[in-house]
C-alpha cells in the first residue's frame, strides 16, 4: 500500500512538471509592430510641455519602453514611416497595406501593431479595414501625449494593442483601433476632442470592446464588409485616386467645386450641413461636375447621424451618392477606392451601403 502511494506522488509529480514544461515551452503569438511616427513617438524638451515634434522616436524605443510586452507575446518592429499623422499619405497608406498583407500571409506572424498619430488614425484604419487581405487582428494605436511627456499615455496603450492583436478571440472584428482602454472599430471611430486624453468615440454604433491592462472583453463583430470579406484589393495599385472633401456653409460658393475639378479631382465629398445639403448654387456645380464624370459623395458636418438618400436632395436626378454614417474623411476613403473599379454612382451607392 506504501509503495502503491510513493508512485501515485511520483506520477503527480512528474505530470506536474511536464505540465509546466508545457506551458513554458507553449508557441507564443508573434506581433509585428509597425511604426508609422505620430504624437506617440513624439518627444518635448520637457514632460509638462503642450508643445512637441511628433514622429522623433523609433520603434525600436517605442518596443523597449513596455518590456512587458514580453509577458505577452513575441514581438518585433518594422519602421514603415515616422512622420505626424497630418502628413500620412496614399504613398504611406499602400506600403503600409502591402506590408500587411505580405506578413499576415505568413504562417509566422499572428497580428500587427500600428502605431500612428491621432489626428488621421481614423482615415487609416479604415482605409485598412477596405483592402487588408486576412482575418488576423490589425490594431491601431496612438497616443494624445508625446512619449516624453509627464504621465504619458503611449505605453499603456501600446500593451493593450499587443494584448488584442495577440488575442485569438480579436480575429474576424476587422481593423481595430486600441486607445484609453476601448476597443473601437475602424468604420466608427472618430476624433472628438484637440487635446482631451480620451478624444476618441464611436457615435453610431459603440465600442467593440476594452482592454483593461492586457484582459480584453468584446461586445460585438462589425456589421459591415471588411478585411478578409471585402473584395477591394490594392495588388498593383501605386496611387490613388484624387478625391477633396469640400466644407458647405451658408451662402456657400461654386468656386471651390470649379476648382476642384479643374485641377484634377476624380472624386468629391461635400461635408454638407445638416443632412448632407447645401445651397443651390452648390448643387448645380455638382451637376456640372457630374458632366464630366466627376463622382460627387454627400456627407455631413454633423459629428453624428445618417445621411439619408433622396431625403432632402434628389440624389437619383443628379448622380449623387448619400454617405450613410460615414463621415466625410471616411467617406473620401472609400471613395478613392471605389473609383479604382468606376465611376458610375449607383455602383459606387452599393458600396457605401455595403462598406
Amino acid at each position: 500500500m506504501r509503495t502503491c502511494k510513493i508512485g501515485i506522488g511520483v506520477m503527480l509529480a512528474v505530470l506536474f512538471v511536464a505540465g509546466a514544461v508545457t506551458a513554458a515551452d507553449a508557441p507564443r503569438s508573434h506581433i509585428v509592430i509597425l511604426a508609422t511616427g505620430g504624437t506617440i513617438a513624439g518627444s518635448a524638451e520637457t514632460g509638462t510641455q503642450a508643445g512637441y515634434d511628433s514622429g522623433q522616436v523609433g520603434v525600436d524605443v517605442l518596443i523597449n519602453a513596455v518590456p512587458q510586452l514580453a509577458e505577452l507575446a513575441k514581438v518585433s518592429g518594422e519602421q514603415i514611416a515616422n512622420v505626424g499623422s497630418q502628413d500620412m499619405s496614399d504613398a504611406i497608406w499602400l506600403k503600409l497595406a502591402k506590408r500587411i498583407n505580405e506578413l499576415l500571409a505568413s504562417d509566422a506572424v499572428d497580428g500587427i501593431v500600428i502605431t500612428h498619430g491621432t489626428d488621421t488614425i481614423e482615415e487609416t484604419a479604415f482605409f485598412l479595414n477596405l483592402v487588408v487581405r486576412s482575418a488576423k487582428p490589425v490594431v491601431l494605436t496612438a497616443a494624445m501625449r508625446p512619449s516624453t511627456a509627464l504621465s504619458a499615455d503611449g505605453p499603456l496603450n501600446i500593451f493593450n494593442a499587443v494584448a488584442v492583436a495577440a488575442d485569438p478571440d480579436a480575429a474576424g472584428r476587422g481593423v481595430l483601433v486600441v486607445v484609453n482602454d476601448d476597443i473601437i472599430g475602424a468604420r466608427g471611430i472618430t476624433k472628438t476632442s484637440t487635446t482631451d486624453v480620451q478624444t476618441f468615440m464611436s457615435p453610431e454604433r459603440g465600442l467593440i470592446g476594452v482592454s483593461a491592462y492586457g484582459k480584453n472583453r468584446y461586445f460585438r463583430f462589425p456589421y459591415r464588409l471588411h478585411t478578409s470579406e471585402s473584395t477591394f484589393s490594392i495588388d498593383g495599385v501605386d496611387t490613388l485616386p484624387r478625391v477633396d472633401i469640400l466644407y458647405a456653409n451658408a451662402d456657400m460658393s461654386t468656386d471651390l467645386i470649379d476648382a476642384s475639378v479643374a485641377h484634377g479631382a476624380k472624386g468629391l465629398v461635400i461635408a454638407g450641413v445638416g443632412n448632407g445639403n447645401m445651397t443651390g448654387a452648390a448643387l448645380e456645380a455638382l451637376e456640372r461636375a457630374r458632366k464630366k464624370g466627376v463622382a460627387v459623395v454627400r456627407s455631413t458636418r454633423v459629428p453624428s447621424g445618417f445621411v439619408g438618400r433622396n431625403i432632402e436632395v434628389d440624389d437619383d436626378a443628379l448622380g449623387l451618392v448619400a454617405s450613410g454614417e460615414l463621415n466625410p474623411a471616411k467617406a473620401r476613403v472609400l471613395l478613392k477606392l471605389a473609383l479604382l473599379r468606376t465611376s458610375d454612382p449607383e455602383a459606387i451607392q452599393k458600396y457605401f451601403d455595403n462598406y
